[in-house]
């Protein structure tokens, strides 16, 4: 097939784009390059790979013509990047999508790559027709991007659990990638809401459900999935026990609030039910992060857009 990923330079981008072309499909990877070049530059070695650096808020038709399937990766992700840049994750989380939902025809397949934030702070199990209750900007944003890609017969949406793991274009804010940075760099660790419960994914897993709808497409059109693994619904002080196993490190549990107020358990049954099985554990990815962050010395500050 002929492949669209916009974002396609970014955390999963980067991971996505070498499997798909190891299994012989065309790919353009559209994307601003606001992190660098570099996390890219790996994918000249296949021939079936092109570039367009283009911002995701300027799209043409001449864009996304001739696409079987875009998958849109594109967007302004997490809370923390959200609240730093209000205005442009309105402009590209829901704005860009509209229009990027405007240019394609009927028969293109879209993937969007929406998420569980939004289920917000139930504090219950969640599955697919559970009321969504955002609590940030963030949460917002995706929802309203995801209900635009749905009003379209021919998109899937995977409502991810927060992932993990290592990426030619690594991202640190996510939580147990966080969380595993300061307890190997900074011995120590400090928990807001330590009880409130999240669930996690290895990248490579999210991967996986990328690929599926280039294998069962007629099972997943038109439905929207909460991607994840059962055995990672977890407290954050669970999380934190966990990469004790690793690293030495102080756990501080705070009696302060944490700002993002999150607190969900999430329901996979629907994904698993059409063959979807996890292959990586948190043990597998927190040893992959320690390994990392040993010597990785992110730049912390936010790119304001």
């Amino acid at each position: 097939m002929k492949i669209l990923i916009t974002g396609g330079a970014g955390y999963k981008g980067t991971k996505l784009a070498p499997e798909l072309l190891e299994r012989g499909h065309q790919v353009t990877i559209l994307d601003n390059f606001m992190y660098g070049y570099d996390p890219a530059l790996f994918l000249f070695r296949y021939p079936l790979v092109e570039f367009v650096q283009k911002d995701v808020r300027n799209l043409e038709k001449s864009d996304v013509a001739g696409f079987d399937l875009v998958y849109h990766l594109a967007g302004i992700s997490g809370y923390p990047a959200c609240e730093a840049n209000p205005n442009s994750a309105q402009t590209i989380n829901v704005d860009a999508t509209r229009r990027l939902v405007e240019l394609l025809d009927p028969g293109q397949m879209l993937v969007y790559a929406s998420t569980t934030s939004f289920y917000g702070k139930s504090g219950t199990l969640c599955d697919e027709n559970t009321e969504v209750m955002p609590v940030s900007l963030y949460g917002v944003t995706k929802y309203e991007a995801e209900k635009i890609c749905m009003e379209r017969k021919n998109s899937v949406a995977f409502r991810f659990a927060t992932i993990f793991g290592v990426s030619p274009r690594m991202r640190w804010d996510l939580l147990p990638n966080d969380f595993t940075m300061r307890a190997v760099q900074e011995r120590s660790l400090v928990l807001f809401d330590s009880q409130s419960r999240r669930t996690f994914l290895h990248l490579d897993d999210a991967i996986r459900a990328y690929l599926m709808v280039t294998e069962i497409p007629d099972k997943m059109l038109g439905e929207v999935f909460n991607v994840g693994d059962d055995a990672l619904n977890l407290s954050k002080l669970q999380l934190a026990q966990k990469i004790a196993e690793y690293v030495e490190f102080e756990i501080i549990d705070s009696t302060l609030p944490d700002l993002d107020v999150r607190d969900f358990v999430i329901n996979f049954d629907k994904i698993k039910a059409i063959g979807f099985r996890p292959q990586r554990t948190l043990d597998d990815g927190i040893q992959e992060l320690v390994k990392l962050f040993r010597f990785y010395r992110p730049i912390r500050p936010f790119t304001v857009i």
